[in-house]
């Protein structure tokens, strides 16, 4: 007989991109344990080394223990190395994601020194909550295009499957898991996102949003990915005639992608429209003020960034960050 299906579930998903090394990140919640046993399986057969990383947050007690208990699990499927790593989350933009800051710092260092694309356990219904989130926060479509597949040394190979078919591979492989009590803690939105808002638009609708949801987002990030393809052609995007000419998602995007290339973090919905306004609804008005302490201003028909001010007057305009 063949595995419970949904192990082979999981198996198949990670198979097509076992293509080199692979850390999974792991906490030891039933999403990224199923998706290290399917990589600790699957990974010999494909000639790829894989290990594992687990992030100790230090947020709740006995989470070094629990991190250790995790790390042991991950040697016991044969993966190697497994990196434990604590971290000290801060407070900027809350809990929530001061946390993620942190792990994925750590992340992308695991990345760098181990030469190896880094695995997560995200799932079908993360997606959809993702996707929610980003329409209440009215963040636009590169928000609403969710979590990408492959985006830089980030695997996500779970997307395409339910929360439910990775519990159900843990339960079939005997495999311990630990549900995390923030996971239930309605003090945060994704929470509530998943245990109100979506059983209920599931009652509503009928059934399949979740799966809709993450339909959805893949349909605008293949739209994304061709106006940034367009938007990266741009020949010269501080010129202000050739920038009012383009459409507007295509402008937008260039005007981006050349402030993200000189360093300017941070950047909101907010900020992109002054410095679009500098192009397209030009009155002789003066410096847009961007994070960072920098700013644009038009000068004979071009944009040109200068450094941070001597003072500023008044504070930066501020947007939530998706």
């Amino acid at each position: 007989m063949g595995p419970d299906p949904a192990v082979a579930a999981v198996r198949a998903a990670v198979r097509p991109g076992l293509t080199g090394p692979v850390l999974v990140a792991c906490s030891g919640g039933a999403d990224s344990v199923a998706l290290a046993a399917a990589v600790a399986f699957e990974a010999p057969r494909a000639g790829v080394a894989a290990g594992a990383v687990t992030v100790d947050h230090g947020l709740q007690p006995g989470s070094a223990e629990r991190a250790g208990s995790t790390a042991e699990l991950l040697r016991g499927l044969g993966l190697h190395p497994v990196v434990v790593r604590r971290v000290e989350v801060g407070t900027a933009g809350g809990p929530e994601a001061a946390a993620r800051a942190a792990r994925y710092a750590v992340l992308d260092r695991a990345a760098a020194d181990h030469g190896a694309r880094i695995a997560l356990g995200h799932t079908r219904d993360d997606q959809a909550e993702t996707v929610l989130l980003g329409l209440g926060r009215g963040s636009g479509p590169r928000s609403l295009a969710g979590m990408a597949p492959v985006r830089g040394h980030l695997w996500r190979p779970l997307l395409d499957l339910p929360r439910a078919t990775t519990r159900a591979a843990c339960t079939a492989q005997g495999l311990p898991v630990w549900d995390d009590p923030h996971n239930t803690d309605p003090a945060f939105t994704r929470v509530r996102l998943r245990h109100e808002v979506l059983p209920l638009l599931e009652d509503v609708l009928g059934g399949g949003v979740a799966g809709s949801l993450a339909r959805t987002a893949a349909l605008l990030r293949e739209d994304c990915e061709a106006l940034d393809a367009l938007a990266a052609a741009v020949p010269d995007p501080a010129d202000c005639t050739a920038l009012a000419a383009l459409p507007a998602a295509v402008r937008r995007r260039a005007l981006r992608g050349w402030l993200l290339a000189h360093g300017v973090p941070d950047l909101a919905a907010v900020h992109l429209h002054a410095v679009e306004a500098l192009v397209v609804h030009w009155r002789g008005q003066g410096r847009v003020d961007l994070p960072g302490g920098a700013g644009v201003v038009r000068a004979s028909g071009r944009l040109a960034l200068q450094g941070p001010p001597a003072r500023r007057s008044t504070p930066p305009s501020e947007e939530p960050h998706p």
